[in-house]
């Protein structure tokens, strides 16, 4: 019951209040009362009303249930509410409420994207930090690389996590501070290239030079630019010979990096002398397509010379530093590959006529030389014919110093021939061979006796041996081991029958005394968790101690085989019946 409060024995009207999660009313505040008025000496005071009667919060008096009043309002019944139902309402006024955002912070706990390709950090500032997520969809169509410490404008919607009570952003949308992410992917890129040499200084490929006046061009554009027809109207009003080849590919939006990017490829394997990759002015956006690592990767990979010819004379992309030449604009381009037909033919003209001067001159002096050099030159037949004259006369010296000698020769050779004739070696060759096989076949016959007595001494030992042969005593004896093996067998079997009869009695009777087999019909084995003594009375233990309590199931033959039940020892009893 409340006490009473106020001025002159007023008490403050009860207004009864919404309760709250537990049930308890909330309190509400009372109506301030206004101070009294000061009462004038010549003016009466209205005379006062007697205060009611003190009222309790249930609308009965100190004294009782008063009488004519409104019956007391029926008590709130308390809301209780699960975690999962309040962490859902929580859920719905969050995700309702944070639809969209913009939060600007600083990155950390970047640690690059998972197995699936999603991102997570945490977003951070002096007074609090919120973990992010960006997911594998978002996270492909970055433009710039995330790292820790960059401060960063993230989009999203608030996300929370029922199983964990944890919220997060789920950002859509991300921007350096500071800096705009086309700017800082644009730098971030061409750093990249540079440090793998596609462009800057350290360039593996040097620029290629383009050829001065190519057999066919191939042109990596959309067929329905204005960029194209700049090109191609400044191309043939220049030199209308020169053959186009197109490669059709979307310059703007998504998905014309990797159209772009497989034309240059087409193209290269065509036969093409130069590929100009072009297309008209715009923003950076639209001009995002020439930015891309794909794009870039492709004109460094191609064999043949890449013109890029992007936007306007201000406009710089990635593909203006890999590329073998830049032009300011597509109708530059055309410039720079299509030299002017008529200036070629007047060129041609020109030097035609100059080479035709220069042979003419040419050859004059030409034969001015040749003059002047043949009258200077002697008749060679002439010295041709005192050369054969001195020959002729070598030749006769030679053949009067040779004559005689090859006279001595022949002399000689006559002498050694008759020598030969009179000692005729093919009689005695003859001779020779006659005594070679006598000995021949006297020594056949000498060799066949030999073997034939051998043969004869051979026989006579082989019938010895039969005589004495072991073969029959070896027979016996084999006959004999196989008798005393088939018995050392018999008396084996024997004995391990006997071994395992003793065996499975002395098993019986251990299985018949073992504690396991007691505890299989019901009993088990309490141990005390502190130090594993097996406890026989209620005074091997107090109350608040743990016990384990082993039970033999399922056949178990050890006591680490049986289950085992954790128990808390609550209440000691005297001793009963059991």
């Amino acid at each position: 019951m409340k006490k009473r409060k106020g001025v002159g024995g007023e008490v403050p009207p009860v207004v009864s209040g919404q309760g709250d999660l537990f049930g308890a009313l909330a309190p509400t505040p009372a109506p301030s009362v206004p101070a009294r008025a000061a009462v004038s000496p010549m003016v009466a005071a209205p005379p006062r009303k007697p205060p009611p009667p003190p009222v309790d919060s249930d609308g009965t008096g100190l004294l009782g249930p008063m009488e004519g009043a409104p019956p007391p309002p029926p008590k709130p019944e308390r809301s209780v509410l699960s975690v999962g139902e309040l962490t859902r309402q929580l859920k719905q006024t969050l995700e309702s409420r944070f639809a969209r955002v913009l939060v600007r912070g600083e990155v950390t706990g970047f640690r690059g994207a998972n197995a699936r390709g999603h991102w997570y950090f945490s977003l951070k500032d002096a007074a609090a930090s919120i973990d992010a997520k960006v997911w594998a969809s978002m996270a492909g169509r970055m433009r710039f690389a995330l790292r820790d410490g960059m401060e960063v404008l993230a989009e999203g919607s608030v996300d929370l996590y029922e199983p964990q009570g944890r919220y997060s952003l789920i950002v859509s949308r991300l921007e350096p501070v500071g800096e705009g992410a086309l700017a800082l992917a644009f730098e971030q890129l061409k750093a990249r290239l540079a440090a793998e040499g596609l462009i800057g200084e350290r360039r593996v490929r040097p620029p290629r030079p383009l050829p001065f006046l190519p057999q066919r061009i191939g042109v990596v554009t959309s067929r329905t630019g204005a960029a194209l027809q700049d090109f191609l109207r400044v191309l043939h009003s220049r030199n209308p010979r020169l053959s186009v080849l197109l490669a059709d590919a979307r310059v703007q939006g998504e998905g014309s990096a990797p159209e772009v990017a497989r034309a240059i490829s087409r193209l290269g394997r065509s036969d093409v002398d130069v590929i100009v990759v072009t297309r008209g002015g715009g923003s950076v956006e639209d001009l995002w397509t020439f930015n891309e690592e794909e794009v870039a990767r492709a004109i460094f990979a191609s064999p043949v010379p890449v013109v890029s010819a992007i936007g306007h004379e201000i406009d710089f992309t990635i593909s203006d530093f890999v590329a073998d030449w830049r032009a300011p604009t597509p109708s530059a381009a055309a410039e720079r590959l299509a030299p002017v037909l008529a200036d070629l033919e007047l060129s041609l003209a020109t030097q035609a006529g100059r080479l035709r001067r220069a042979m003419e001159r040419r050859i004059l002096e030409l034969r001015e030389e040749q003059g002047q050099l043949a009258s200077r030159l002697d008749d060679p037949r002439r010295a041709i014919n005192h050369q054969r004259l001195h020959l002729s006369e070598q030749v006769e010296s030679m053949m009067r110093v040779l004559r005689p000698r090859v006279r001595e020769h022949r002399e000689s050779l006559r002498a050694l021939t008759e020598r030969l004739q009179r000692a005729r070696p093919q009689a005695r060759l003859g001779e020779q061979r006659a005594h070679l096989l006598k000995l021949a076949m006297r020594l056949t016959e000498a060799a066949r006796a030999d073997v034939a007595a051998r043969h004869a001494t051979l026989s006579t030992a082989r019938l010895g041996l039969e005589r004495v042969s072991p073969a029959a005593l070896v027979g016996r004896e084999h006959a004999r081991l196989a008798a005393h093996q088939a018995r050392l067998l018999a008396l084996q079997q024997g004995a391990l029958a006997d071994a395992q009869r003793r065996f499975q009695r002395l098993e019986g009777r251990l299985d018949a005394m073992s504690p396991l087999k007691v505890m299989s019909r019901g009993y088990s084995v309490v141990f005390r968790q502190r130090d594993g003594a097996v406890v026989r009375a209620a005074s091997d233990v107090v109350v608040g101690e743990r016990l384990g309590i082993k039970l033999a199931v399922n056949g178990a033959k050890t006591l680490g085989g049986c289950e085992e039940v954790e128990a808390t020892v609550t209440a000691l009893k005297g001793p009963v019946d059991c």
